[in-house]
């Protein structure tokens, strides 16, 4: 959400809290909200957006073991409507960094832990699925295995390919599908991931891998928000076709 207050996010978060609040007592004290005219529609969308956002802000907060005075709150909140706190502008916007700085140092301690769980479970997967009967590992530690056998081409790197596949954490946990989209996917395969870039190299136009992916060959360290830093990844690709690269012809001698 946009703030048209242009109010910092942590500001932003403390203006919004009192209306999760005050909602049971609003309601108990006051008629039910009516939203007939366009004024009322327009200030009622304001507190609605702000709240909405407010929820995540909490939670996300709370989650970070930081707890919300929101009794304080709720009263800041009324303070400030009324042009009546009882903090100086200056006092606030410190305080207020100082709320992001440890919210930032939270974050980078929550992901550095996961990151790190997330190394030692992926070694752990890597390890128990070598050993399965046909999954062949790689010099460079790529897994995988021939779930269906095709009998085209075979592409290069620098070819565009067009496949199936669905790619899931180890857990099981989905993250993308051009199964579930409908429609298959191309690219050129040197413009991906190393562990797609060596992998279907492998595969014969035809044939569906199972491609098991450690992290160093997929996104290391990122975190890309539905792949954790340091993911090992699973894939089941389907190779459909094979669009060969133009070969650039050296000029005729004259």
């Amino acid at each position: 959400m946009k703030s048209i207050y242009k109010l910092s996010l942590v500001a932003l978060a403390v203006v919004g809290l009192s209306a999760c609040n005050q909602e049971q007592k609003a309601a108990e004290a006051k008629p039910a909200v009516e939203l007939k005219t366009e004024a009322q529609k327009e200030a009622y969308s304001v507190g609605a957006s702000i709240g909405r956002y407010m929820a995540g802000h909490i939670k996300e907060q709370e989650e970070l073991g930081l707890k919300a005075d929101r009794d304080l709150i709720i009263t800041g909140f009324s303070n400030g409507l009324n042009d009546e706190m009882k903090l100086t502008e200056e006092e606030m916007q410190t305080i207020l960094q100082g709320l992001d700085k440890k919210l930032n140092a939270k974050r980078t301690e929550q992901a550095e832990a996961l990151a790190s769980k997330t190394v030692e479970e992926g070694k752990a997967f890597l390890a128990a699925n070598k050993a399965k009967e046909g999954v062949v590992t790689t010099a460079s530690g790529l897994q995988y295995e021939v779930l269906t056998a095709g009998e085209g081409d075979k592409p290069a790197a620098e070819d565009t390919v067009e496949v199936h596949y669905t790619g899931t954490l180890i857990d099981g946990t989905k993250f993308d599908s051009s199964r579930d989209r409908g429609e298959t996917a191309k690219f050129p395969l040197n413009r991906v991931i190393a562990g797609w870039t060596e992998g279907v190299q492998l595969m014969n136009v035809g044939s569906t891998y199972k491609f098991v992916i450690p992290s160093e060959l997929a996104y290391g360290e990122r975190d890309t928000g539905s792949i954790p830093a340091n993911s090992t990844l699973v894939f089941e690709v389907e190779l459909v076709s094979i669009v060969k690269a133009e070969k650039n012809e050296a000029p005729a001698s004259e």
